[in-house]
């Protein structure tokens, strides 16, 4: 099923303005009804988990659901404030029927999201969001209305938190510890806002913690993963060892060496890449990226006998490729990681650790560790477009990208594709001269504004 055929479910959930549609309290509990309908399993009382980030909107929506899920006979257990990767662990873990997320990931306070995770840990695919999505919409199971005993309850799992905790910190070899090891940690007032430190703190590390004060308000707000201005000035200030900033959610991560530079998450997939393959356990020698994926990532693990396949914008589609064909490895530029012999989804403390790790162990800094990976110029621009048409159909489009492609070689690449959410067309060049990329992006942009907007 196309994306496209969806009316609340997007890339990652159900997201939009708390308190407007699609995210409102009313569709909340449709919501949980339907889920509790859906995940039956044959039993009397099914079992479903619900966590949420720090947004101040998180408990209308918590509360929400849960009477929803209640009302068709399921028992609800609360998480509370909880990482996205954490509920995922924890719905497998607690042998629950089905695990909800609220958050609305790196967006800003206003907005809120929800998302689902089955008994496994792992993201519904479309057919079973196009089924909650028709039971939602169409009211078709209004009518069923358990009484009396059959009604679920709710309850708190105050024990969620340290078992989440005890399971990210035995990522960690065994054998090591972060004694001696500083680290800046932004939490982004969000989810990992008590996990983290406690992790890191409780591995040896030395912590100058920020973003760990949320009112509700205040989550990615001039901090975290998609603000790491102030956690990079912290890191140079204090000597730090590293930065690690984590998003909304915490499924994310970004690092800054101790030179207080910004490390892409491209950069760390090919150092883990590389370290996995050495060890003999990159399954199949493949590492899973998207079509924004740098080419310089491409081609250090092919100098390194691995092979980088692409699929996609969005970790969905990389754990959807990773589940099919057997990978074990994969992520994208964002920080998004995806460590399958760890997780079952991105978590950004898991991925900061698998990194600590190799530090520890190769006894090199962060810039040490990235040194010998380059990234290819790459500039990406918009244009706003009047008609969508099928771009393979207009020559002179055609022709243009091929003629930038042949100029580049095996030295660059061109990605020209419409955006999913808005008129756009998105063009990405890649290539050694960022000058020269520049000058080929626009021209293409030219070509694309004048068959398509003429």
């Amino acid at each position: 099923m196309k994306e496209s055929n969806k009316k609340l479910f997007g890339t990652d959930g159900i997201r939009g303005v708390a308190n407007q549609y699609p995210m409102t309290a009313e569709v909340a509990l449709s919501l949980g009804r339907a889920l509790a309908h859906v995940f039956k399993n044959g039993h009397r009382h099914r079992r479903i988990l619900i966590g949420k980030d720090t947004r101040l909107s998180g408990y209308m929506l918590e509360m929400a659901l849960a009477s929803g899920i209640c009302s068709m006979g399921a028992d609800v257990l609360l998480l509370g404030p909880m990482p996205t990767p954490g509920i995922a662990f924890l719905t497998s873990a607690m042998r629950a029927d089905a695990g909800v997320v609220i958050s609305a990931s790196h967006n800003p306070f206003q907005d809120n999201g929800i998302k689902v995770f089955d008994r496994y840990g792992y993201k519904l695919p479309d057919s079973m969001e196009l089924e909650i999505e028709d039971i939602v919409l169409s009211g078709k199971i209004a009518n069923l209305r358990p009484t009396a005993g059959d009604i679920g309850k709710a309850k708190r799992v105050e024990e969620a938190k340290g078992r989440y905790i005890e399971f990210v910190k035995g990522t960690f070899p065994k054998d090591l510890n972060l004694d001696g090891c500083k680290i800046v940690l932004d939490c982004a007032h969000g989810a990992a806002y008590e996990i983290a430190p406690i992790v890191f703190g409780e591995l040896g590390a030395e912590l100058i913690c920020l973003g760990v004060s949320p009112n509700g308000l205040n989550i990615n707000q001039e901090s975290g993963a998609l603000n790491p201005e102030r956690l990079a000035a912290k890191v140079k200030e204090s000597g730090a060892t590293l930065g690690i900033g984590l998003d909304g959610d915490a499924d994310r991560v970004v690092l800054i060496d101790e030179k207080g530079q910004l490390i892409d998450g491209d950069a760390v997939i090919a150092v883990c890449g590389e370290l996995l393959l050495q060890q003999g356990r990159l399954k199949k020698n493949t590492v899973v990226g998207t079509l924004m994926s740098n080419l310089g990532l491409e081609k250090y693990l092919n100098a390194r006998g691995a092979q980088l396949i692409r699929v996609p914008v969005g970790d969905r589609y990389i754990i959807e490729e990773m589940r099919k064909t057997g990978f074990n490895f994969g992520g994208e530029s964002s920080g998004h990681m995806i460590f399958f012999d760890q997780s079952t989804t991105g978590d950004g403390m898991i991925a900061a650790l698998q990194v600590l790790a190799i530090m520890m162990t190769q006894k090199k800094s962060l810039s040490e560790l990235v040194s010998s990976y380059y990234a290819y110029p790459q500039v990406l621009k918009n244009i706003r477009v009047k008609r969508r048409e099928d771009m393979s159909l207009v020559p002179t489009i055609m022709k243009k990208i091929k003629e930038v492609e042949q100029s580049l070689g095996d030295s660059g690449r061109v990605l020209v594709r419409y955006s999913g959410t808005e008129p756009l067309i998105r063009v990405m060049v890649e290539g050694q001269e960022l000058q020269v990329i520049d000058e080929m992006s626009s021209a293409i942009v030219t070509t694309i504004s004048q068959a398509l907007n003429g």
